[in-house]
């Protein structure tokens, strides 16, 4: 069974969009997005849910009324404010520290968990496909990436899978190291702008730090040719492989409204270079 992890710098390059391709084209796989911060790969894959599952991230304090003796000494030890002088939790303000109740002589500062998100096992006509919703300004997205990440070699494993294709985050930040750990194999998708570049590098960065074999794909090569040839020789400086350019199309956009994997979509060379980057893949 082989991870392939589909991450970028930045957001915006097309990460998701050959994500989506390569689950079309690959047989007997398990797909998951990791990006639970705005997962989208489901717009693409139109799943049907089988299983919902919570997820908490985190605890949030609560005083019991009952056994509170106001001696004031959990408002006195924390350092965010989040007790109020009527003894009552702020909760967006608690950070979980736990110091209140460990202070607390009576424990009437309990830890309770935090609900902060939700993930899902669900068909495709592609395969498995696993997902998840992190709820806004929640944490420990990096977590939620672990979870689902461990829901989808499970099944893997069950159903002998060849490949996990992995939709990552962008960036370079806890969920993406999450995403990235024990992969075998990183793609980073960029574009030929300075910040693509400049993330694109950062990206590399983090790979080489877990010796992942790596690849680059450049998205939308030809509206900047003078940046494209830049990246090549970034990615041969690096000894890195391009595994292919894709040109900018319209018809991307359009699969993407249409809620269809662009190689679906179209069958014009757009289509086939993605199929002979999958296939550049699948040789390495």
């Amino acid at each position: 069974m082989k991870q392939i992890a589909i991450v970028s710098g930045k957001g915006g390059t097309g990460k998701t969009m050959l994500t989506a391709s390569f689950a079309s084209l690959a047989k007997n796989k398990v797909m998951v997005d990791c990006d639970v911060d705005a997962a989208n790969l489901y717009l693409l894959l139109s799943p049907v849910t089988k299983e919902k599952h919570d997820f908490s991230g985190g605890v949030t304090a609560r005083i019991d009324e009952e056994k509170c003796i106001q001696c004031g000494k959990c408002v006195e030890v924390c350092r965010f404010y989040a007790i109020s002088e009527d003894f009552v939790v702020d909760p967006i303000s608690c950070e979980g520290c736990a110091l209140c109740s460990h202070i607390c002589p009576v424990e009437a500062a309990i830890m309770e968990d935090n609900e902060s998100g939700e993930w899902f096992i669900s068909d495709t006509k592609y395969g498995a496909f696993v997902h998840a919703k992190l709820g806004i300004a929640e944490e420990n997205s990096g977590k939620l990436v672990t979870e689902v990440r461990k829901a989808a070699i499970k099944i893997a494993e069950t159903e002998k899978s060849d490949y996990i294709l992995i939709d990552g985050p962008p960036g370079i930040g806890c969920p993406v190291i999450s995403s990235l750990t024990g992969v075998n194999m990183a793609i980073i998708v960029t574009e030929p702008t300075l910040s693509g570049i400049h993330d694109m590098e950062r990206m590399i960065e983090v790979a080489s730090h877990f010796d992942i074999d790596t690849r680059v794909v450049i998205n939308k090569f030809d509206l900047n040719e003078e940046n494209t040839d830049k990246i090549k020789s970034i990615c041969k400086e690096k000894e890195i492989k391009v595994s292919g350019v894709i040109p900018f199309s319209r018809e991307v956009v359009e699969s993407v409204v249409n809620m269809v994997p662009v190689v679906e979509y179209t069958k014009n060379g757009i289509s086939q270079t993605i199929k002979d980057i999958w296939d550049s893949v699948c040789g390495d």
